[in-house]
């Protein structure tokens, strides 16, 4: 056998004794006393870990819930704003087409009104070309007679000549 010549490395059977009861000692005492409420605390560390997980999970799940409640809230809100714009311009083209029937319904009852006043206007333009017709013809006939004619029978005839008289020509200058 090989003698250790350093005495804490050599084998002494009654030192081994005492330290494997120590061991044991310690081991007991630290089981009984230590390694419950270590191993309490490292379930409760990790129950607590486990919670936060879960809670983050959730949390990302509702995120998630909640961005694409907001993207379809958004898409929503494109499509009414889209619908919106649409009336819109319905809206417009069709007062735009209002507007345009009655400026044109305006320019037609102005033009009608218009033709009114010149058919007004040119058939007292001829009246009074015919009254002025039947004096100078009066006259004319008392000048050629040499007499006074009498005016209220003359002016009967001269009237009923002018009738007869064609003053379509007239009215197609006016």
């Amino acid at each position: 056998m090989i003698v250790a010549s350093n005495p804490l490395i050599s084998v002494t059977p009654g030192l081994m004794i005492w330290t494997i009861v120590c061991f044991l000692i310690a081991l007991w005492v630290l089981k009984r006393y230590a390694f419950g409420p270590i191993q309490q605390l490292i379930d409760s560390r990790q129950q607590s870990i486990q919670q936060s997980i879960e809670a983050a999970e959730t949390a990302r799940d509702e995120a998630q819930r909640l961005l694409e409640e907001h993207k379809k809230l958004i898409g929503e809100a494109r499509g009414q704003a889209e619908s919106i714009l649409a009336e819109a311009r319905k809206t417009r083209e069709s007062m735009e087409q209002r507007m345009r029937e009655e400026t044109e319904a305006e320019r037609q009852r102005r033009l009608e009104d218009t033709r009114k006043e010149i058919a007004t206007e040119t058939a007292r333009a001829l009246q009074q070309i015919r009254a002025e017709v039947a004096d100078l013809t009066l006259e004319a006939a008392s000048r050629v007679v040499g007499r006074t004619l009498d005016a209220e029978r003359d002016r009967e005839l001269i009237s009923e000549a002018i009738d007869g008289l064609d003053f379509s020509r007239l009215e197609e200058s006016a």
